[in-house]
């Protein structure tokens, strides 16, 4: 599966190229995407359906589409309606790293398969596990997504690229996510594989003395040299070198041709069921609620808040305990209802530690205990807890920062910049200046910095008195919401009468236009004429109320679809937004186009390239999913200055997901807007992204190609160019760690030739597994002009050496009583007793069920051997035992009382790999 993921034939790919993955000649697609899509849609459904039914609720989709599947996953448990915009971004991170190993690793055997490296393949594979599960526990879910979508692309390349199928096996190989079971019958390599096939199409080129000792073997891969070991099969294809040494052709299943259609379904099929195997695995180690949150599947709204606790803080300590009361209470049991809370303080010299938590009554208890203290007339280090929110909190939340002081850290304003276009994220500020002036010493910031970086994040900026704060904090109410999209965002750095067009849907609710700024006069009107100006605090289209710089106009409840305007004066900077709430919603990346033996497109990290058209691959979400919508246009628009719209040349994709071309692409910075029909609703709509972007002609090259293991030197290489002047480049680096690095503080550059550095950093000793660490790396030339910067996200992973699963006896099975006659089971209980031993001593950490409606207890989980207790009802013949050591591997007992003739069956203890097989066989997977 050498995939690109834009062919995006499906809709959900980001890579377009001539040699793609499971490219058949008919209409049905099979790619690394679509594979991936059906797994996890599958797998999370299946969780989705566990979690709901247990809750007691019926699990009852009302379509096949994502929007639909999350609805059904967390509607029944509260009221309203949810987005389905994290749940596409978690599957997109999932499918762009799929896609981006033909990129990084492309001339790389252990990542596709390739030249028999299997030994080195499987340990990809289990090491990327064993990443995904230690991310995980610590709730780096963002991390764990990516190390999944590679080792799902490896995982699926060994069905294509090896003779699995040839040698007439159609279940997966489970051994690949086994460590601790050997890889065997490998041919090694003396060991002639490949007849010659001249005309590189035969119908299957493998020895018959290789088939008939089931030997696995497979293709070599030569980009740059033809070689390879004598007699040995080669992958194929035009890309593929060795193709023309004898034995020629190639063994590769990727395309669907005449010649190879069987082995092609078959690879097809056994990846899909290894790529459902992988995801039962990594489901059973995590539990099922962290396995949706680690798939997006969670009430969008996540509260972050950054507070400043210095002495002069203690009455805005007081209103954001009051604020986050509020949302806790209010919002219980809504759809609203945060699913994740988040807490950052600041002071000087300390700030942190960063406090995320699921529980409502962690957090009341956490920012209860906040105390204003310390401090004094200077700034403090508002940036450096800002940076650990950006850092912490799921992409496109919301972080809202309390502070009456400048920023002391104002050298991280690149680096806040660059997190903030990476994450999406939207940051407001609510600023009460001190009574009395504050220094600012050489080297400070100001409050305009705050302005800027809530700006260029499509936030607020809101300056109050502390008496005036209670009033102002409405707007996180307003915010903190589930399916918060903008309409309009503008911002003015020269006052002038202006007017601004915009369109409301019918799906809309809560609207609310916010307007910053002094010295301001408005007028808006509705589409059919009628007008309220500002000086109209309740009038016939919504309420105004005013605090500080913030103008906040909710508007009514009875309100009109069609065309609004707001016409707006002022001698005063300003900025403007429009909100609302919808599960009409699109998601975005800007991407970039990519040559070799596969090429397409990959996700940029930092700002697109100057002098060339900008790219973009977004999806489009309606009320029923995609289909519901129709869009009509999509581009980019400058958000300050005079406005300029450069709109987009469209390739539909399928699926809601359209391939974008800006060619001219306006100066400054911009957003992406869309513009449509809902056909639920039969009226127009348009959207805006909020974070600001603009091109640069900075480009930096950097891959992460392994984990940092605790106390090791890890060696990071990086490249950078520019297509500008060339020159002195100042390089900054800095992480959320605050771990110790070294690197080229300066490059000299020649334009248009890359130059290379290596940066190293050093996580110390006792740093725990599945620790994460954002990375960014910013490139500035010497006077400032021009800058690009990269983000990448490394793992902490302590070197695992225990692969053996946690080991279950039955010791028996007390089933006597239940009748053979199922309907008379009412009355009647069976017993099971069993012992759980963890294999090589991490010792185990969970014990739940992953079937059956009895009761489940245990004894002390500290014990060398744990005993289990079921009791369950006649009724309910099959139960799972799932246990799970401190590394994450997972052991099963699965026991069936089911009977036709004669005694119950006893089932004894299952290795994993037997278990799995039998679970899915049960749930019709196999």
């Amino acid at each position: 599966m050498t995939s690109v993921l834009g062919m995006a034939l499906l809709g959900l790919a980001l890579m377009a190229g001539p040699t793609v993955a499971f490219v058949p000649n008919g209409g049905r697609v099979s790619t690394h995407v679509s594979i991936t899509r059906t797994a996890l849609l599958d797998k999370v459904k299946e969780t989705c359906r566990a979690v709901v039914e247990a809750a007691g609720h019926e699990f009852n989709p009302t379509g096949s589409s994502p929007e639909e599947l999350v609805q059904a996953c967390l509607g029944p448990t509260a009221k309203g309606e949810v987005s389905g915009a994290k749940f596409h971004s978690a599957l997109q991170e999932i499918y762009n790293q799929n896609g981006l190993v033909d990129y990084h690793y492309v001339n790389s055997a252990p990542h596709h398969f390739n030249s028999e490296a299997f030994l080195q393949g499987r340990g990809l594979i289990t090491e990327g596990m064993v990443a995904i599960k230690a991310n995980i526990r610590k709730e780096n879910f963002q991390a764990a997504r990516e190390t999944l979508g590679r080792v799902l692309h490896t995982l699926q390349d060994f069905y294509s690229h090896s003779n699995w199928v040839e040698l007439g096996y159609t279940e997966p190989y489970i051994n690949l996510i086994r460590p601790d079971q050997p890889l065997e019958n490998l041919a090694d390599v003396n060991t002639a594989t490949c007849r010659d096939c001249a005309s590189g199409t035969c119908p299957n080129s493998i020895l018959p003395n290789i088939l008939n000792e089931k030997k696995l073997t497979s293709g070599y891969m030569g980009i740059y040299s033809s070689a390879k070991p004598k007699g040995k099969c080669s992958h194929g294809g035009a890309a593929d070198l060795t193709s023309t040494t004898v034995p020629r052709g190639g063994i590769n299943k990727d395309e669907h041709r005449s010649d190879n259609v069987a082995f092609h379904n078959a690879a097809v099929n056994a990846a899909t069921a290894a790529s459902l195997q992988l995801l039962e695995d990594i489901r059973l180690a995590a539990g099922d609620n962290d396995f949706l949150r680690m798939m997006g599947i969670a009430r969008s709204s996540v509260v972050c808040f950054v507070i400043d606790t210095t002495g002069s803080m203690s009455d805005d300590i007081d209103e954001a305990r009051d604020v986050v009361y509020e949302i806790i209470d209010s919002k219980k049991g809504t759809q609203d209802e945060p699913s994740e809370y988040i807490l950052v303080p600041f002071n000087d010299p300390s700030f942190g530690p960063m406090i995320r938590t699921t529980d409502p009554d962690k957090m009341k208890k956490e920012i209860s205990e906040l105390t204003a203290q310390g401090g004094g007339d200077i700034p403090e280090l508002c940036l450096s807890g800002l940076q650990l929110a950006l850092t912490g909190a799921p992409a496109s939340s919301h972080i809202y920062v309390f502070t009456d002081a400048t920023p002391k850290d104002i050298a991280l304003k690149d680096t806040i910049l660059a997190l903030i276009r990476s994450t999406k994220s939207t940051v407001l500020f609510l600023l009460t200046p001190a009574s009395r002036r504050r220094r600012r010493s050489l080297g400070t910031g100001s409050f305009e910095d705050y302005k800027d970086l809530a700006v260029a994040s499509g936030g607020l900026a809101i300056q109050v008195s502390k008496r005036q704060l209670p009033q102002a904090t409405d707007v996180i109410l307003d915010t903190s919401t589930s399916a918060l999209v903008t309409v309009l965002q503008r911002a003015r750095n020269s006052g002038k009468q202006e007017t601004f067009p915009f369109i409301l849907d019918e799906s809309l609710q809560n609207i609310t236009i916010y307007i910053t700024g002094t010295s301001i006069t408005f007028t808006l009107t509705n589409p059919a004429g009628v007008s309220q100006s500002n000086t109209e605090a309740s009038g016939k289209l919504g309420t105004i109320r005013t605090v500080g710089n913030l103008r906040r106009i909710r508007l009514n409840a009875d309100k009109q679809t069609g065309r609004w305007q707001i016409t707006i004066n002022s001698n005063q900077p300003y900025t403007l937004k429009v909100t609302g709430q919808s599960t009409i919603t699109f998601i975005y990346n800007f991407v970039e186009s990519f040559k070799g033996p596969h090429p397409g497109f990959a996700v940029l990290s930092g700002r697109p390239q100057a002098g060339q058209p900008a790219t973009l691959m977004l999806s489009v979400m309606g009320r029923k999913g995609p289909s519901s919508v129709s869009v009509g246009n999509i581009g980019l628009v400058t958000v300050s200055g005079p406005e300029v719209v450069s709109n987009g040349t469209m390739t539909d994709m399928g699926s809601g997901d359209i391939l974008v071309t800006v060619d001219m692409v306006p100066e400054g910075e911009s957003v992406v807007f869309l513009k449509g029909t809902d056909k639920v609703s039969n009226s127009e709509f348009q959207r805006q992204s909020t974070t600001q972007m603009s091109v640069s002609k900075v480009n930096i090259q950097a891959v992460v190609d392994s984990s940092v293991e605790p106390g090791e030197t890890f060696k990071l290489p990086f490249s950078v160019m520019t297509q500008g002047s060339g020159g002195q480049f100042e390089i900054s680096a800095r992480n959320d760690r605050n771990f110790s690095m070294s690197y080229s503080s300066s490059l000299t550059l020649t334009t248009g030739r890359y130059t290379n550095d290596t940066l190293t950093i050093t996580a110390p000793a006792s740093t725990p597994s599945g620790t994460d660490i954002t990375l960014t790396v910013h490139a500035k030339l010497s006077s400032g002009v021009d800058s690009n910067y990269v983000v990448l996200r490394l793992s902490v992973v302590t070197k695992i050496t225990d692969f053996d699963q946690p080991l279950c006896e039955v010791v028996s099975v007390q089933a006597d009583d239940c009748p053979q006659d199922v309907s008379q089971c009412g009355p009647f209980k069976w017993e099971l007793l069993a012992n759980l031993t963890d294999g090589n001593g991490a010792g185990i950490e969970r014990i739940s069920l992953q079937q059956g409606n009895g009761s489940l207890s245990y004894t002390s989980l500290s014990a060398p051997v744990v005993q289990a207790n079921y009791n369950a009802s006649c009724c309910s013949q099959i139960v799972e035992i799932i246990a799970v050591d401190k590394v994450g591997n997972v052991g099963k007992c699965y026991q069936s009382i089911v009977r036709s003739d004669g005694p119950p069956a006893l089932t004894l203890s299952l290795p994993l790999w037997l278990c799995l097989l039998v679970s899915a066989f049960v749930k019709g997977l196999v």
